[in-house]
Formats: C-alpha cells, structure tokens, sequence
C-alpha cells in the first residue's frame, strides 16, 4: 500500500476523531415509480451501543435479501469498525447477525460514519470519519477483512465540521462524491459538499474543485442533526436523512427528505442544487437514521439506524424515485 506524505500530517491534526462513510447500490430491475410507501418493519442488528448503524451500503440483492456492508462508530482499539450481513427486508425475522471484518492495513479510525461502495468496482469501498479522513478499503479474498489501500482527507473541512455524510455519484464514466458536515441544532446548518472525484495509478482518491452549499431539514425540528446520511438516486435526487439525538437512551426521530439534486456531465463537471423547501419523504419516529442507501435500478432505499444503548436497525423504504 503506497501511502500518501500529507496523510501522515493529517493523522496528527485529526487523531483526536475520525470516522468512515460510504454507501452504493447495486443493479436490479427497476420497479414502479409510484409514491413513497409506508417502511416495512425494523429488523434488530444489534442490542447495544456497539452495534449501532453509522453507515451501510448494498453490497447485492437477491430477490428481497440485501447484503450489506456496515460502519460502526467505535472508538475503542479492538471494537468492530466494519461488519457485513444478510437482511431480508418485509419478513418477520427479529434479528439478523453481523459478521465482522478485520481491519487491516493502518491504525482503527476512531468513529466511521460512512461508507459508500466504489460504482465499477465489486469489492472496494469508501469510509469516511467524522473528522474527514477518507479510507479507501477493498475487502479481502476471504471475506474475512477489510485492507486500507489509501487515506486521504476530505477537501474543504470547515471549523467545526463533524461529518456523518458521503455518497458516490457515477455519470457518463465519471465519479463525483458529495458529504455533509450535520450540523446542529438553529444556530449551524449543515454544510453540502460536492467534488469530481477519481483514483490515481496508485489508487489514491483524487478530490477536483469543492462546490459547497448550506442546508437546514424541515424534520425533525428538535436537537437536529441536519444531515446524517446522503443519498442520490439514479435520476440525481439528492436525498438526505436527518435526526434527532435526546442522549444514549433517546429520545429519538427522524426524516428523509428530497432535498435537491445532483448532475454530472461528460465533462466531469458537478452541479449541485438545494431546494428551497426540501420535501419530507417520510419520518421514522422512535429512531436515529444515519445511514441511507438507494439500490440502483429500484426505488428501494435500505436504512440504518443507530439508536445508541439501543442499538441498530434495518428497514426499507420506496424513497428512491
């Protein structure tokens, strides 16, 4: 693994907090385009604060089994960073188990908030901190590991930006990323970024020029996060998951919103666009969404909750039209 001389500059500045993103889909037959139903039920992942859903992407889908890859925002050495399970959405199945991977190839980050499958690629992935550092990951040839090949920073971080937000957008052969810092509350908005964004020949991620835009949630309107996950569908709606933290035991709430647009043209240029009154899509009471992947080909998104002492939690939703 070459590693980058500014990586290990931005390790020293950012030791104190870190955490991964990313999140993807991958292809099935597009469904119907009618409106948004009501979530099926929650499937229980996991029972504690440990195993709480930062992040996820659909890594293939069989019928109504998704495999998904997971992010967990565990600080502690030794504490599960990344897992993968089988869920098997709209069964009345209570549980579903995560099968964790090593981490291999650097240090644990401290608190992954992200993670977003690489389009083009069937096993390698982008996780992202909450302080900004960008982990290229492949998952071994046993399944059994996931290998860091690059880290990198975020470009642009702002004072104060805690990030919980990435996805990958893929047009006309070109990529672009776009993530968030939350916000907070009234006082801090979260702030948009979307880049152009390409691999080297030595895999390093490559950011282009940042386009930045602010955003508020229309829900929840309480202790607000206003950007815990991201995710773009296949016709380039921008939506955005948002959440309410009362504290490790709650309580908790949630919404996704339609919250503009993304484009990419041929070019590679990206334009990003908030609408002036984002759209709630629906609202996920008693729950802390983080973690929001649309399946490419369906208006199926799969949702991640971390509910802290409460643990995590799967459901789907028809949000991706």
């Amino acid at each position: 693994m070459r590693m980058r001389k500014t990586v290990l500059t931005t390790i020293a500045v950012l030791c104190a907090g870190g955490a991964v993103a990313a999140g993807t889909g991958v292809t099935v037959a597009r469904t119907s385009g009618a409106p948004a139903l009501a979530a099926t039920g929650w499937t229980q992942v996991g029972h504690d604060v440990k195993s709480g859903v930062s992040g996820l992407a659909v890594t293939s889908r069989t019928g109504n089994t998704y495999r998904v890859l997971v992010a967990l925002d565990n600080k502690r050495p030794g504490e599960n960073r990344i897992a993968q399970l089988d869920y098997r959405a709209g069964e009345s199945v209570p549980t579903s188990t995560m099968r964790p991977l090593e981490w291999k190839g650097g240090a644990e980050p401290i608190d992954v908030e992200a993670i977003e499958s690489v389009p083009g690629t069937s096993d390698e992935y982008l996780a992202v901190s909450s302080r900004g550092l960008v982990y290229h990951l492949g998952v071994t040839d046993d399944g059994k590991a996931v290998q860091v090949q690059d880290l990198a920073p975020l470009p642009a971080i702002g004072q104060g930006d805690d990030f919980e937000s990435f996805t990958l957008v893929s047009r006309h052969n070109k990529l672009a990323a776009v993530w968030a810092d939350r916000g907070e509350g009234d006082g801090r908005p979260a702030t948009l970024y979307a880049a152009p964004l390409s691999f080297n020949q030595y895999g390093e991620t490559v950011f282009g020029a940042v386009t930045k835009a602010a955003y508020r949630a229309p829900y929840p309107t309480q202790d607000v996060r206003h950007a815990s996950d991201i995710s773009v569908t296949d016709s380039g709606r921008l939506l955005i998951a948002s959440a309410s933290d009362g504290g490790n035991d709650g309580p908790f709430d949630s919404a996704v919103s339609d919250a503009g647009s993304v484009s990419l043209d041929r070019s590679g240029r990206v334009r990003l666009t908030v609408a002036h009154s984002p759209q709630v899509l629906r609202k996920f009471e008693g729950h802390k969404v983080e973690a929001v992947d649309c399946v490419s080909g369906s208006d199926t998104a799969v949702l991640g909750t971390d509910d802290e002492n409460a643990g995590g939690a799967l459901t789907t939703a028809r949000l991706c039209h």
